[in-house]
């Protein structure tokens, strides 16, 4: 059997709940932007022409509104993100010391360009990552799937690598509530640097990113940076080279899990599934096929941990479409490879060969096993050093916000009434 193959005995029926909101699709970064939005629209497409939403629960997930995004990112940033149009960017921008000072203060411009309907387009995104997260609190799902998610390089006061929202930390966030530990898995070609600094100094949330390091954005993700203060030795950083293919990804990746699962038994897991990683994207430099990439989503599901499963980077739509159709079926333990591809919206994008299949191609592996084991080990020597699965000081589990908590909130003048709900959201006082 081949080490791509997907071993149907490790997905077993499970709940599956899959958030989609057929609006996202219709949002523009702007055109000759790499970020495509209608990415989201085919994979849906996909689901549906493949049958794939009779077997599990499709949610349209509520639209986050700008306070609860205040739990991670900052008033004045969200504020920002809320009144600022193409029109009006220059005078919103103005407000905050000037024209350049302000756009740089926020860091939108051509990476992250103000579009029009941008924070609708982040409360679809983040809505979708709370939601899923709630399903998994709530016992309503084994598998939670938001691909409008995993938008991971946003920062708490700022945009970055295509990212405004960080959908990852507000669902975090939320399964901290009731989980005392989350790990955090990231397998898209760049490093998830906005999900590693917002918990770089807890033990709550161990983050484990897979990426190209080096000359690379964001140039972040070194194996020697694991965490500060409480947080040290849960980041767990695997940089890795150029046209790393399915066998030698799959040689780091589950020895790391393995050891991470064992020692951490988090409560639940999400796992980024950015589809950069894949042969052939348009930013990326790995190797991976469909199957090496759906490979993580299986190994991950064979540990029958409530899982968040998230889309991310992806810059060759059709790859994207194909991958992620793949592990919403996988998630379902279905095996959608061996059927034809379904006629759908968006059939003439799959041509010529019309089959849902990513296969690698023939570049150089720059990853040679001497170089993976020498990660492998010194990862794997990091991580023997913290203690197992880390204990919690008991406290009271803070109650589910209702809407009215939210919207009371955003009236609220009181800056301390505020920070002291954000607390409280956030268990953490």
């Amino acid at each position: 059997m081949s080490t791509n193959s997907i071993s149907l005995a490790n997905c077993a029926k499970q709940r599956v709940s899959y958030f989609y909101d057929n609006d996202v699709g219709n949002f523009s970064y702007g055109p000759g932007h790499y970020m495509k939005p209608k990415r989201m629209q085919m994979v849906h497409n996909m689901v549906v022409n493949y049958g794939l939403y009779k077997h599990m629960d499709v949610v349209k997930p509520d639209r986050l509104t700008a306070y609860q995004m205040t739990r991670f990112h900052s008033d004045e940033y969200i504020n920002f993100l809320h009144r600022v149009t193409p029109d009006n960017v220059s005078q919103i921008a103005m407000q905050h010391g000037g024209l350049e000072q302000g756009i740089a203060r926020f860091n939108v411009g051509e990476d992250c360009p103000v579009f029009e309907g941008l924070f609708e387009f982040c409360s679809i995104s983040a809505g979708g990552s709370i939601g899923a997260a709630n399903k998994l609190l709530n016992g309503e799902a084994d598998i939670a799937i938001n691909w409008s998610g995993g938008l991971h390089h946003a920062k708490k006061s700022e945009a970055s690598g295509f990212c405004y929202v960080n959908d990852i930390v507000l669902g975090i966030l939320e399964l901290l509530r009731y989980h005392q530990r989350v790990l955090y898995i990231d397998i898209d070609v760049h490093h998830g640097d906005g999900v590693e600094e917002a918990f770089y100094t807890t033990d709550r949330v161990m983050t484990c990113s897979f990426h190209k390091f080096g000359e690379f954005f964001p140039g972040t993700g070194d194996v020697r940076d694991t965490g500060l203060g409480k947080g040290r030795r849960y980041a767990v950083n695997v940089p890795l080279r150029d046209g790393i293919d399915d066998d030698s990804y799959k040689n780091i990746f589950q020895p790391v899990i393995k050891h991470i699962m064992e020692w951490y038994r988090p409560g639940a897991v999400v796992l980024q599934c950015g589809g950069d990683s894949l042969a052939g994207d348009r930013l990326g430099c790995f190797n991976l096929s469909m199957k090496g990439h759906a490979s993580c989503v299986e190994y991950m599901k064979s540990f029958n941990v409530p899982l968040m499963m998230l889309g991310g980077g992806g810059y060759t739509i059709r790859n994207v479409a194909r991958t992620w159709t793949y592990e919403t079926g996988l998630a379902l333990g279905l095996d959608l490879s061996e059927e034809e591809l379904p006629y759908n919206n968006y059939f003439e994008y799959f041509g010529p060969e019309y089959k849902l299949d990513v296969p690698s191609n023939n570049m150089a592996n720059h990853n040679t096993p001497e170089y993976l084991q020498k990660m492998t080990s010194k990862i794997i020597d990091n991580l023997r050093s913290m203690p197992f699965a880390p204990s919690v000081q008991m406290q009271e589990v803070p109650r589910d916000l209702t809407l009215e908590d939210y919207l009371d909130g955003e009236d609220s003048d009181d800056e301390d009434w505020r920070i002291s709900r954000k607390c409280l959201t956030l268990g953490f006082c």
